[in-house]
């Protein structure tokens, strides 16, 4: 009797399904939203005369934003529930589609992108959260997936969908929001068919409380930290200045350039989660930071040669690196927040992606002022190349430091066999076995 009552909020949360997919569908929308402005600002800047310095500090008004809200109110759907702080994200992602909608200059534009990132920012940790509640905590590998999954596909679906509608739509720098607010109204009706993932009982109001990441946790994080810093850190980059590289490299004046060129790095992305889940978090660090070093490399490479296919395939790979990355930098995060403190570790966990992909970015777009994009590519790329080759050896000493302290556990406990179930059951959950074998071999 006393198990069934303490296990009664757990049966009543809802399984995966619709609410699932809804959910992801707001992360989705909320990078999208980010990422569809990209090719307008050229278009802005002609219209209204405006330094790349003034574009530059409107995109980094929205990731100040962005880290605001988290920094404010990252905690806040641990205690309110989580809907109906997803839902207020919503309310105020739309409001600002309206701001850009109704914009007539660059004021219009830095309160536009104000409310945006004051929006995302909510919106994204309390449905990173419940994400992990709808599959009831009991598998955060499935929650990450499409965590990874529907950020990889809103940066490229928004990115592409910016420059076709700037390209062929009527009302270029009105369309795109038309679009995008139809979108959020759909996600805000869904949101309300959606369970409440936060147990009645753990509800307490609106309270505001400052992310946090728990001491038990804080290795796990750091790791999950490092890896997010190099993938969003480079997407950031990408996406500052690929309205400028891709152009030049492809050699056409289209918008469509720079479209193509965030969905190839989006579109890959979203590739490793759903091709290689059974890796464990360690190793798809370990892998993704590996395939950014390459991917950047090739790119840096690409630019100095002019090259347009050696530009797409860099674009492709670097795309891999950021979903290997990612994944296994949310995959660890999962596992290691507690039931209770879900938001207050994800708004922790987004405060450390918003700086790497807002931070660069932001000193990159004053920096390509004076040497130009090809130079401010390679030396940012540099940077971060030498960043995920740090993290490369920290994923590989956490992975061994793991199976070494898991083996030990499972021989004191089990003196069974390599055949016997208790080790199977350790190899296939916790050990981690074999996840470098092809690494250390290459």
């Amino acid at each position: 009797m006393n198990n069934a009552t303490s296990t009664a909020p757990s049966t009543r949360r809802p399984t995966p399904g619709p609410a699932f997919a809804l959910t992801a569908g707001v992360i989705g929308l909320c990078l999208a939203a980010s990422a569809l402005p990209s090719p307008l600002y050229r278009l802005y800047a002609v219209r209204w005369h405006l330094p790349t310095s003034t574009v530059t500090l409107i995109y980094a008004t929205y990731c100040l934003g962005v880290l605001a809200s988290l920094l404010v109110f990252g905690r806040v759907s641990d205690t309110w529930g989580r809907r109906p702080v997803i839902m207020t994200g919503l309310a105020g992602l739309l409001a600002s589609m309206g701001l850009f909608v109704y914009a007539s200059g660059a004021a219009w534009l830095f309160a536009a992108r104000a409310v945006q990132g004051l929006a995302t920012g909510i919106a994204i940790s309390a449905s990173g959260a419940a994400l992990l509640e709808l599959r009831q905590g009991r598998d955060p590998a499935t929650a990450s997936l499409f965590n990874v999954v529907a950020s990889a596909l809103g940066v490229g679906a928004g990115g592409l969908l910016g420059a076709v509608l700037l390209q062929f739509a009527p009302g270029p720098l009105v369309t795109p929001f038309v679009v995008l607010a139809v979108l959020i109204l759909v996600l805000l009706l869904g949101m309300t068919a959606v369970p409440e993932t936060v147990p009645r009982e753990s509800r307490s109001g609106v309270r505001i409380a400052a992310p946090g990441v728990p001491r038990q946790i804080r290795a796990p994080f750091v790791l999950a930290g490092l890896a997010i810093t190099c993938a969003w850190s480079i997407i950031g980059i990408y996406l500052g200045l690929a309205g400028t590289l891709a152009p030049a490299l492809l050699h056409t004046t289209s918008p469509l350039a720079a479209g193509l060129a965030i969905l190839a790095l989006g579109g890959a992305s979203a590739v490793p989660p759903l091709a290689a889940r059974a890796l464990p978090p360690a190793v798809q660090i370990a892998w993704g930071t590996l395939a950014l070093i390459g991917g950047i490399a090739s790119m840096a490479w690409s630019l100095s040669a002019d090259s347009a296919v050696s530009f797409v395939v860099a674009s492709v790979v670097i795309g891999v690196g950021v979903g290997f990355a990612m994944f296994g930098a949310l995959r660890t995060v999962g596992a290691a927040a507690p039931p209770d403190g879900r938001a207050q570790v994800m708004a922790a966990f987004y405060i450390v992606a918003y700086a790497a992909i807002s931070l660069p970015a932001v000193a990159a777009g004053f920096a390509v002022r004076r040497m130009g994009a090809v130079a401010t590519f390679q030396i940012f790329g540099a940077g971060i190349v030498v960043v995920s080759v740090g993290t490369l050896l920290s994923a590989v000493a956490w992975h061994r430091a793991r199976h070494r302290a898991q083996t030990r556990a499972v021989g004191v406990t089990t003196p069974a066999g390599p055949g016997s179930a208790a080790n199977s059951q350790a190899t296939g959950s916790g050990v981690e076995p074999g996840g470098f074998q092809g690494l250390r071999q290459r």
